[in-house]
């Protein structure tokens, strides 16, 4: 089972409430569960175990939306009794289970570096959605008409997508060029037509010869 927000200071058990101090990144506040009375143990050690405990990024944010016993607010009451306590990061050894164990200082690296590759994931693709770059499959589907797919090929941004692609181009290709040949037949036809039909109206309206009459001329 894992458990996130407990760990140890030296052989004490402690509750991390924020793994970081604001402004002092170095220093985290803890709880030393064990010097805590029943009506606020029980109930803090339920908040943890929660989902909402398990959900949180600070426990923090759990305790102040639980009770205790008597109905306060639990990070209210572990302020006003000073049980919130100072320590520095490295002096704390998370246990989320039995036989895992680590350092929160390094817990803390390990996490902001997380967070830093979500954002810079995050950003880039608001950088690609801002210079109108296109998802491929939506070009595919625009390229067969909105129609679904081919049995064998998938609309999709890899390999097999770009094959769909120059597929349809070739197809595109063959039929341009065979409509291309029968227009330069057709073309070709017309024009040895055109031909026989101009050599029969030279022959038509070719001038005939005429030949003068001897007369004979009587002595």
């Amino acid at each position: 089972m894992f458990t996130r927000h407990v760990g140890k200071q030296g052989d004490r058990k402690v509750a991390v409430v924020f793994r970081e101090v604001p402004g002092e990144p170095h220093m985290c506040l803890v709880v030393h569960t064990e010097l805590l009375n029943q009506h606020i143990h029980d109930p803090l050690i339920h908040c943890i175990e929660s989902d909402i405990g398990q959900n949180s990024e600070h426990l923090a944010d759990a305790l102040n939306r639980t009770h205790t016993k008597d109905g306060r607010i639990i990070l209210q009451v572990l302020h006003a009794e000073g049980q919130l306590k100072k320590v520095q990061t490295s002096q704390i050894l998370m246990t989320p289970s039995p036989n895992q164990s680590i350092r929160l200082n390094e817990l803390n690296t390990i996490l902001d570096e997380m967070k830093q590759g979500e954002s810079a994931v995050k950003r880039l693709q608001e950088l690609d959605n801002s210079r109108g770059m296109q998802d491929p499959a939506d070009v595919v589907r625009r390229m067969r008409g909105n129609q679904p797919a081919p049995k064998g090929i998938q609309a999709s941004g890899d390999a097999l997508g770009d094959q769909a692609i120059a597929q349809n181009l070739r197809q595109q290709a063959a039929k341009m060029d065979a409509e291309a040949k029968g227009l330069l037949a057709e073309a070709q036809r017309l024009q040895k037509e055109a031909a026989q039909l101009e050599g029969v109206t030279a022959e038509t309206t070719k001038p005939k010869k005429t030949t003068a009459k001897k007369t004979k001329v009587s002595a």
